[in-house]
């Protein structure tokens, strides 16, 4: 134990320390997890989802113990504390607790093919060469099926680890893309005025401007230029919240193009490839501490 570092194990959640690197996993209730389904022997995915995936709550396959599903997604929902590449599709399974089908119980379950594969991944935090706070946003507009609500997600990270993420399907319908787009930004602005704020007591202030990267123009001009919002008086005005920030230069908002997006992997289902290039870009990785048998 010694050679390979020290391990902290709280609630689930374990801390691994060599240096200056720090570890966080859930291996061993991710382990747990899958011999409590039955699925320690399944076959590996490498990814969680598929990609041309849709579900819906009037599915007409069978129907499915509801006790049981709400088991699966309540352990999985905890797992999402170190594993920010599955919040999405946790997020869209715990949508059908309530009625439960076979169509929902098998996506449920491929998440565990993907844990399957993934047991040891976690989130990997080392000194950062340069300490910036760094955040992405993005929003996937009436991606529901049944009731046309959207999903938005934002990530930030510190160096080169994802330090918060969030991936929510809202309670709204937006009539277009740009107040979709409009919407998730301001929930990424309001969360990075709390992450400064918070690296300010921790003795990291930001001198710069927090950099928030959007994948929408029409969203960018919207919060950069006054004379539009006269066009946009549908978007409530606390919403321009946001340009109140980029003109005190809190932060500074910038165009990133699709593929370079790392905040899709919270709004929707992505092919093997670009999941993998996020999960690199997030700074989850496996953790090459744990030693088998041992955690």
């Amino acid at each position: 134990m010694s050679d390979l570092g020290l391990m902290h194990y709280c609630l689930g959640i374990e801390v691994w320390q060599k240096e200056e690197v720090v570890f966080l996993t859930q291996s061993k209730y991710a382990r747990d997890l899958l011999y409590k389904f039955n699925m320690q022997d399944c076959k590996t995915l490498s990814t969680p989802m598929d990609v041309n995936m849709k579900l819906t709550a009037y599915d007409e396959s069978k129907k499915v113990d509801s006790y049981l599903y709400k088991q699966l997604v309540g352990s999985l929902i905890y797992l999402t504390h170190t594993r920010p590449d599955i919040s999405y599709v946790v997020g869209v399974v715990s949508q059908f607790m309530q009625n439960p089908s076979q169509a929902h119980w098998k996506s449920a379950k491929r998440i565990l093919r993907y844990i399957q594969g993934t047991l040891n991944f976690g989130l990997k935090y080392e000194q950062p060469e340069v300490p910036m706070l760094v955040g992405y946003t993005d929003a996937d507009w009436a991606s529901n099926i049944d009731d046309r609500r959207y999903t938005s997600g934002h990530t930030f990270s510190y160096g080169t680890t994802t330090v918060s993420w969030s991936s929510k399907r809202q309670p709204t319908v937006a009539l277009s893309s740009t107040k979709t787009e409009y919407r998730a930004l301001n929930n990424a602005t309001q969360e990075a005025v709390w992450l400064r704020r918070l690296l300010v007591d921790l003795g990291q202030s930001q001198v710069d401007a927090t950099t928030i990267s959007c994948d929408n123009q029409s969203c960018i001009h919207l919060a950069k230029n006054l004379i539009l919002h006269a066009q946009t008086k549908h978007i409530e005005i606390h919403y321009h919240f946001v340009r109140e920030k980029i003109l005190d230069e809190t932060f500074d908002l910038v165009f990133c193009k699709s593929e370079d997006q790392m905040a899709d992997i919270f709004t929707k289902s992505l092919g093997k490839c670009k999941f993998k290039k996020f999960l690199t870009l997030l700074g989850i990785e496996e953790c090459n501490f744990i030693i088998e048998g041992e955690c």
